[in-house]
C-alpha cells in the first residue's frame, strides 16, 4: 500500500524562534499587530509500507533519526492511504 505523511516540526516551549521574532517585527514594521509568530516545518513523504501502523512506525523511525531533533522539537505525523 501507498501512504502519504505529514509531519509537522514545531519549536518546543522555551527555545527561541529566530525566524519568528524577525517574522514578527517585520510585521509591525508594516502595520500589523501580532501577540506571537511561531514557524513550523511541514513535510509530505510518500511510501510503500504493509499497513498504516509499518508506515507510522517507518515515519516515527524517520524522525527520530533525522527529520528532528528531539532535544529542540516536538512534531506530529498524519498519514493517509493514497489510492
Amino acid at each position: 500500500m501507498q501512504y502519504q505523511a505529514e509531519v509537522t516540526i514545531e519549536l518546543k516551549s522555551g527555545m527561541l524562534d529566530p525566524e519568528g521574532t524577525t517574522i514578527k517585527r517585520a510585521l509591525e514594521h508594516l502595520g500589523y499587530e501580532t501577540e506571537s509568530v511561531k514557524t513550523a516545518k511541514k513535510y509530505v513523504i510518500i511510501l510503500q509500507a504493509a499497513s498504516i501502523h509499518d508506515a507510522r512506525e517507518t515515519v516515527e523511525a524517520m524522525c527520530q533519526k533525522l527529520i528532528a531533533n528531539p532535544i529542540i522539537h516536538n512534531y506530529s505525523i498524519s498519514l493517509r492511504e493514497l489510492q
